[in-house]
């Protein structure tokens, strides 16, 4: 067995993306076309011929370099078959010295106790449209099923394929007080959104009042039989028109009977992970790593 640390040049993209879609765990996040968007570098840690494949996001400060979770990415980590404690343990003691400070987020195959690393739990949240929508219906709790009936009283109208600049715009209307997300990152996603658009791997929904205002609005991307609810834009009124109810109980009356799992992508907000399993959506576990290497004041600094 040979886990070789391969840089961005030497990769081939190929190998990777058929080791991404054969994956017993892949993700959409590990193509090499939405590493190429939305990190600043990747290189990459492989296992023999593409057996297995770990992604290495990384950004330099003050000449230092560092493994981060770039936005709209949840998770990454070892993607392959039969994974195994020993085999991920291996791929991490792989990573060479010179990434001084690791924040990342491992997939919910990598979900292993390690003995040379400290992983932490967080928590995602998917649901299977395997069953019929009546079915899926009885799982929502009461408040879903009373803010979708306030929905439809109040005439909202959930429509498909709006421009995705509205999801964008709404969603950014949002975050100013608490994201980080920067203009440039959804310049990226807007980029990897037509891309996935362009291969009928990803739709938007919006939802609108009478007087056509947008007030919920999200982006869908599809793989690995997944539907991953990767932006959300909301208008403040949203909550309290049942908006955000109303547009993922359309999506999941759309998609029911399929064989496809409704990715919430977390959260380990505590209102969030709420709503979202208010719909009856189950807990994936997957872990995060952190590990300082920083030499001196640095390393205290970053603790």
């Amino acid at each position: 067995m040979a886990i070789l640390y391969l840089t961005y040049q030497q990769i081939n993209k190929q190998k990777w993306d058929e080791c991404i879609s054969n994956a017993s765990n892949g993700l959409i996040y590990g193509y090499s076309v939405y590493l190429d968007t939305m990190a600043d570098s990747w290189d990459a840690l492989v296992l023999n011929d593409y057996d297995a494949v770990m992604p290495l996001t990384w950004g330099r400060k003050y000449g230092i370099r560092y493994l981060y979770q770039p936005f709209f990415t949840a998770s990454l980590g070892v993607f392959g078959n039969n994974l195994s404690a020993t085999l991920l343990n291996d791929f991490l003691l792989a990573i060479p010295a010179n990434f001084k400070y690791w924040d990342i987020y491992l997939n919910a195959g990598n979900y292993f106790e390690l003995p040379a690393f400290k992983l932490y739990e967080r928590a995602n949240y998917v649901l299977p449209l395997q069953n019929n929508y009546q079915q899926l219906f009885q799982q929502f709790r009461n408040n879903i099923k009373r803010n979708i009936v306030k929905a439809k009283n109040l005439q909202l109208l959930v429509k498909k394929n709006i421009p995705v600049d509205m999801v964008i715009e709404l969603a950014k209307e949002q975050a100013t007080s608490f994201s980080s997300v920067s203009d440039n990152d959804y310049k990226r996603f807007k980029k990897l959104y037509h891309h996935f658009h362009k291969n009928q791997q990803a739709t938007t929904y919006g939802v609108y009042t009478p007087q056509n205002q947008l007030v919920a609005s999200c982006v869908f991307f599809f793989s690995h039989k997944r539907a991953y609810y990767i932006l959300a834009g909301n208008h403040p009124n949203c909550k309290t028109l049942g908006a955000s109810h109303a547009l993922i109980a359309a999506f999941i009356e759309e998609y029911a009977g399929h064989d496809i799992l409704l990715d919430f992508e977390g959260s380990d907000i505590s209102g969030l992970a709420f709503f979202y399993s208010s719909f009856g959506a189950a807990t994936e576990k997957y872990v995060g790593l952190k590990n300082n290497k920083l030499p001196g004041l640095l390393k205290l600094f970053k603790k």
